[in-house]
């Protein structure tokens, strides 16, 4: 998959999944806008890495669940860049709890970054996209939003959310060459998971048929792929690279 001459906004690129992702696209040759929300130095460790792969990249810092400022973003980015050719809506948060429990703000604030800031990046880049006649956008949602999971109604919620615009943007745009697709990660090894208890990720495990958790390198194959040239014919679908847990 050669992206060379491509440009890619990875939002939540600063570290761990975004990083793996925004890397992934580097390496095929794309350029890369590193959106991240508050951790600048990460983030700039991420453009050096990918400016070593010998492409053009820039941090831009943003919280994804304003409007007008995602809308400033996409300007800059257009600005700086000359275009934009693939959008990865990564970005997210999570604030978990047992819905007895859950307060209204953390509820609010899961929405609004996981699914509105979504939302936001693709309104912002929509007639970009029309007027190219191409275009791809890879939504990054969750098994848990296609299963659900206890402690996470808000999370949960906000990546099934994620399902329905995956394939609503995908239906209206495909007569204009713009694809619209959906990754649902499993487990995949992280910061969060490393410091999980070993009895914990044990059972994690127990549920997984593979065995093994996941890499972020796993979900970046993926994405390179669905940002690329063969997967023209591929348009709101959601693929899940988790290893079996919920097949």
């Amino acid at each position: 998959m050669d992206l060379t001459g491509k440009t890619a906004v990875v939002t939540g690129a600063s570290r761990g999944l975004g990083r793996a992702i925004a890397q992934g696209m580097a390496a095929r040759g794309a350029n890369v806008a590193v959106v991240y929300a508050g951790n600048t130095a990460a983030a700039q460790q991420t453009v050096a890495t990918l400016e070593a792969l010998g492409v053009k990249s820039k941090a831009y810092q943003c919280d994804v669940a304003g409007f007008d400022a995602t809308k400033q973003l996409v300007a800059d980015v257009i600005a700086d860049f000359g275009g934009v050719d693939i959008l990865v809506n990564n970005a997210g948060i999570v604030k978990d709890g047992l819905a007895l429990m859950l307060k209204e703000a953390d509820f609010d604030d899961v929405i609004a970054t996981n699914l509105k800031g979504a939302f936001n990046m693709t309104k912002h880049l929509y007639q970009h996209f029309m007027r190219k006649r191409s275009g791809r956008i890879i939504n990054i949602t969750s098994v848990v939003g296609l299963s659900g999971n206890a402690g996470q109604a808000n999370y949960s919620a906000s990546k099934a959310g994620l399902v329905g615009l995956t394939k609503s943007i995908a239906r209206e745009l495909a007569g204009r060459g713009v694809t619209c697709n959906a990754i649902a990660p499993g487990y995949i090894e992280s910061d969060m998971t490393d410091a999980m208890p070993e009895k914990a990720k044990e059972a994690i495990l127990a549920q997984v048929p593979a065995g093994r958790m996941g890499q972020p390198e796993d979900v970046a194959a993926l994405a390179v792929f669905l940002a690329g040239e063969a997967a023209g014919y591929i348009t709101g679908e959601v693929i899940r690279v988790d290893g079996g847990m919920c097949m």
